[in-house]
Parts: structure tokens; C-alpha cells; sequence
């Protein structure tokens, strides 16, 4: 099983798409969620990256909800 870690925001809707998307295949995440996580925003700017959702599986970061990217890296 992959580790996927998904970084959002409340208000974010690509994160809620993304969360459906991946709860809707069964597939386990952790959420990151940059309104109340500190650590979560620090790694976040630390790679340059200004938006959410950022999805990493397995080390590998997919900036936005980008379903084929993600699809080819589960290999769904």
C-alpha cells in the first residue's frame, strides 16, 4: 500500500475532490491540512509550493488534483 499524504485547506475545493476521490477507491490517506498545521505549511514553502492541494504518494509530490498523474503513480 502506497503513503499518501494530501496537504489542503479548508476552504480548498480540489482538496475535497481529491478526498472524495480517494475515499470513493478505498485507498488510505493522511491529511495535512495548512490551516492548523504548522509543520504542514513549512514543508509546503520549504518546496516552493504556494497552493493545495499537494499530494504526495511515496515520497513523490503531484501538485494539484491531477487524476491521471496520481492514477499513473498507483497504477489504477
Amino acid at each position: 500500500m502506497a503513503d499518501i499524504k494530501i496537504y489542503t485547506s479548508s476552504s480548498c475545493v480540489f482538496c475535497k475532490a481529491a478526498k472524495q476521490y480517494f475515499d470513493e477507491k478505498n485507498i488510505n490517506y493522511e491529511e495535512l491540512n495548512v490551516d492548523t498545521n504548522k509543520e504542514a505549511v513549512e514543508y509546503l514553502v520549504s518546496k516552493g509550493y504556494r497552493g493545495v492541494p499537494v499530494i504526495n504518494i511515496d515520497g513523490e509530490d503531484i501538485v494539484g488534483f491531477d487524476k491521471p498523474a496520481i492514477e499513473s503513480k498507483l497504477g489504477l
